[in-house]
């Protein structure tokens, strides 16, 4: 079982995505909470992901962001948005945030891209693309980030374009043929080695390198 804390102002909200994401069988809401109140929430529950409004009045939500990434064990996060144009998106993610989702993410999408978060995998909501994280980032290259992706092997290269994708370790583990628990190692050094703490930042770190238009696509 998936377990979920739903963090957003608005109450409407909240239920909405418990009654959604409860009826999914495999995923259950442990609890809801607004800004102010989600570290005492995730303290009591443990839960497995996080899914955290970006823009609340009682406290914002890059501050809570802040707080979650520096429990011992923090839960995924996910950031929810009400435009694909939030100027907070770029800061989020470079934060440690797993990806983003729309509120008005489709409702039978929206299981799948918390499995997607459990498994290890970066969301972006359906109706974006990697443009959307390109659109808040300086498109030119990085000679820092190159150096650092240059410290990777080549199987490590083509494991981080495929986390740049969005894909689960068990998905990458299917694509390239190895154990799940391989990937997990692989994944591990690469964060390591190119000095980040999240799936995310390592991704944004390859797009900044220009590893997802080369030869590695």
């Amino acid at each position: 079982m998936i377990r979920v804390v739903v963090v957003d102002d608005e109450a409407l909200v909240r239920s909405g995505f418990r009654l959604i994401l409860n009826a999914a069988g495999d995923i259950e809401v442990v609890a809801t909470a607004t800004g102010s109140a989600a570290l005492d929430e995730i303290g009591t529950h443990a839960p497995d992901v996080v899914l955290l409004d970006i823009r609340m009045p009682d406290v914002d939500g890059l501050t809570v962001l802040g707080r979650i990434r520096r429990l011992p064990e923090p839960p995924v996060v996910a950031m929810l948005t009400t435009f694909d144009s939030d100027e907070y998106i770029a800061a989020a993610l470079r934060a440690g945030a797993a990806g983003f989702i729309l509120k008005d993410t489709e409702p039978g999408q929206l299981a799948h891209l918390v499995r997607t978060l459990a498994g290890g995998g970066v969301v972006l909501s359906p109706k974006v693309t990697r443009s959307v994280v390109d659109r808040y980032l300086d498109s030119r290259e990085d000679p820092a980030a190159t150096a650092s992706v240059g410290r990777l092997t080549d199987r490590e290269r083509g494991i981080l374009v495929l986390v740049a994708d969005g894909l689960s370790n068990a998905e990458i583990a299917s694509a390239v043929h190895l154990s799940v628990g391989t990937v997990k190692d692989h994944v591990s050094a690469i964060l390591t080695k190119l000095k980040v703490t999240s799936r995310v930042q390592a991704a944004l770190l390859a797009q900044r390198a220009g590893l997802l238009t080369g030869d590695d696509r």
